[in-house]
């Protein structure tokens, strides 16, 4: 039997249904003894129904005679900002990210930041539910004091802007979690759309990666004549960018482009990680720099760890999570944002425009991520691999999140969801006709297993 909110990375689902108050307060029960500390931060985003988990949250841990240090409204990467700095061995963050509002989850975190997925921690915490654990009141109650240490934050992320003074900024917040910041941080110079905190998502959901929740960011920054456009989702762990075109830019592309200051301004020519379903052009404008690129899984629950054991100096993913040697190895969409403006701005000042850079980076056309429901997805996976490595000498293989293989001129990565009966497939080549061709084969395959 398996409880339906956990997954790989974190504990998500339909609140009331997948995810219950009864269900948040024996996970924040067991949560002290799991990570072996009674000391725990805890923040919560604006979702409507935030109060109420942060509520039995905040039960769980008091019953388990935890120390609370509450947060309040935070955004993600504001608590393992807070877990790392303060020394916390734990930490919660009530949100459930980009998920549509009906939903909600928790984000746990051990020391350093490290994110306690699965197989590092939560699986156990749902064995120990399914066993149906008593969780008796602790002897001596634990407390509970306001924790507000946001002007320390902001202090923090201001050390990193430099002068973007020559950039018209529109900023979409999605009225989610980077409107508690983004004033205090870039002013009144962005033109600001949806920056007020509201659960009920009125104007779009907080998921950037969905292109209908990008079209009015997109109209804004034509508009206004902008020369960037800026998205995030709900809690702003994630970021994603719009050029002066309206052009939506593919996250893994911003991965290369923050080479521009790290290696170029910076001079760090260390490690930099990419997830498994990265555009080659990120390696090959980022190499002849002096980076070296690692390949890893997708999601933070693999990626932070990673970074950090490579003492990487900053990766990304395709979903838009930017991870920063700098940031304790985590992801930040505010810090993301402001080294893309800092990097924009230099460049508008040296003639080069946002969609000029990106266009020196991007070399291939790709298919973005295709689902396919499948419930056999380990069979369909096998199929597809075995159809094109058939059929064409690879020069590259990867079998470490679903697969990645690379051929003269084209690669594909086909991996199963962690959360849902979907197998993901997505292609790149050097030509339209080349992509279209290679993503119909493998429609063709896959088709077997619908």
């Amino acid at each position: 039997m398996k409880l339906k909110a956990f997954h790989a990375y974190d504990i998500r689902g339909n609140f009331g249904t997948d995810l219950t108050p009864e269900l948040a307060y024996k996970v924040a029960y067991f949560l002290p003894e799991l990570l072996d500390t009674q000391r725990v931060l805890l923040g919560r985003d604006m979702r409507l129904s935030s109060p109420a988990l942060h509520e039995a949250v905040l039960s769980g841990l008091l019953d388990a005679g935890a120390e609370v240090y509450d947060l309040g409204l935070s955004t993600t990467p504001f608590v393992y900002y807070v877990t790392a700095r303060h020394g916390f061995k734990a930490s919660i963050q009530i949100t459930a990210s980009h998920n549509p509002k009906e939903d909600n989850g928790l984000k746990v975190s051990r020391e350093l930041a490290l994110p306690v997925g699965y197989d590092t921690g939560l699986g156990t915490v749902e064995r120990w539910i399914l066993e149906d654990r008593p969780t008796p009141p602790a002897e001596q109650r634990g407390t509970v004091r306001d924790y507000d240490v946001r002007a320390e934050y902001v202090e923090f992320l201001q050390g990193f802007l430099q002068d973007f003074s020559n950039l018209k900024i529109g900023m979409d917040c999605s009225n989610g979690m980077a409107s508690l910041f983004v004033h205090q941080l870039f002013g009144e110079q962005p033109v600001y759309l949806y920056d007020t905190l509201d659960g009920s998502f009125p104007n779009h959901e907080a998921n950037p990666f969905q292109p209908e929740n990008v079209v009015d960011l997109q109209k804004l920054v034509i508009a206004e004549k902008c020369d960037i456009g800026v998205i995030y989702d709900g809690d702003a762990d994630r970021v994603m960018f719009v050029d002066e075109t309206g052009r939506f830019i593919a996250p893994d592309l911003i991965i290369a482009l923050l080479g521009e200051y790290f290696i170029k301004e910076k001079g760090l020519t260390g490690t930099v990680l990419q997830d498994i379903r990265s555009s080659k052009s990120v390696a090959e404008y980022l190499e002849p720099l002096g980076a070296r690129i690692a390949m890893w899984k997708v999601g933070r629950a693999f990626a932070a760890p990673r970074l950090r054991e490579l003492d990487g100096v900053w990766g990304g993913e395709v979903a838009g999570h930017y991870y920063f040697r700098d940031f304790f190895y985590s992801d930040s969409g505010l810090l993301a944002c402001i080294l893309v403006l800092n990097i924009v701005a230099r460049l508008k000042r040296e003639g080069v425009r946002f969609s000029e850079i990106v266009d020196r980076i991007r070399h291939y056309e790709n298919s973005g991520e295709i689902n396919f429901r499948v419930e056999d997805k380990r069979a369909a996976m096998d199929a597809v691999r075995d159809h094109f490595m058939a059929a064409e000498k690879h020069l590259a293989y990867y079998d470490f999140d679903g697969y990645r293989v690379e051929f003269k001129n084209w690669w594909f990565n086909v991996r199963p969801s962690n959360t849902e009966p979907y197998l993901r497939f997505l292609c790149e080549a050097t030509t339209l006709k080349l992509l279209e061709q290679k993503v119909a084969e493998a429609r063709s395959v896959i088709d077997r297993f619908l």
